[in-house]
């Protein structure tokens, strides 16, 4: 599946949006993608789990689970697991903070990869690999559907995406969309 087939998918489903967003990771840009809006149709979900899952199979095809913080990631953990034939897991928010629950749990040794939606900032995979490590697990590498940072961003770990874009996200302060009066609207899971 190339990058072009990846981006006609959110075209398709309407889910590359234009206008003025308040990002997951507090950031501001002009596009979203609506990664939902996407995997709603179980057959183009299944579609993008395989194609990431054969990306991150070329980097390390020996994983005990796939892990993706919630809510945003637990499809694509779901798919990408499904076509990697392993244990589909999600984290979630607890106090704050990223941790496993509903009897979620990673052995000592084991190893997984770490995927998402969309990749902005890198923050949340970070939180989910330290979930992984914190419960004596290894981190293989980490995946998205979307890469939003050009490839830029370091995650200390080998890494896969669909899509690599180069879309400018902006703090508040900075931001040229508010300078000229426009309020962010905030469509994400946070």
């Amino acid at each position: 599946m190339t990058q072009e087939d990846v981006l006609q998918l959110f075209k398709e489903s309407g889910a590359l949006l234009q206008g003025h967003f308040l990002l997951s990771s507090g950031l501001h840009s002009d596009r979203y993608l609506q990664c939902a809006l996407v995997l709603q149709r179980p057959e183009v979900a299944e579609k993008l789990g395989a194609a990431l899952a054969a990306r991150l199979r070329a980097i390390d095809d020996d994983p005990d689970f796939v892990i993706a913080p919630a809510l945003g990631g637990i499809l694509v953990a779901h798919e990408v697991a499904r076509a990697a034939r392993v244990r589909g897991l999600f984290a979630e928010r607890r106090d704050g903070a990223l941790a496993l629950r509903r009897g979620f749990c990673i052995q000592p040794g084991e190893r997984g990869y770490v995927v998402e939606d969309v990749i902005t900032t890198g923050g949340s995979t970070k939180e989910t690999m330290d979930v992984v490590t914190r419960a004596g697990g290894i981190v293989l590498a980490a995946g998205s559907l979307i890469d939003r940072t050009g490839g830029v961003s370091d995650l200390g770990v080998p890494r896969a995406a669909l899509a690599v874009l180069d879309i400018p996200a902006y703090p508040a302060e900075d931001c040229p969309l508010c300078r000229t009066g426009s309020r962010a609207v905030k469509p994400g899971s946070r």
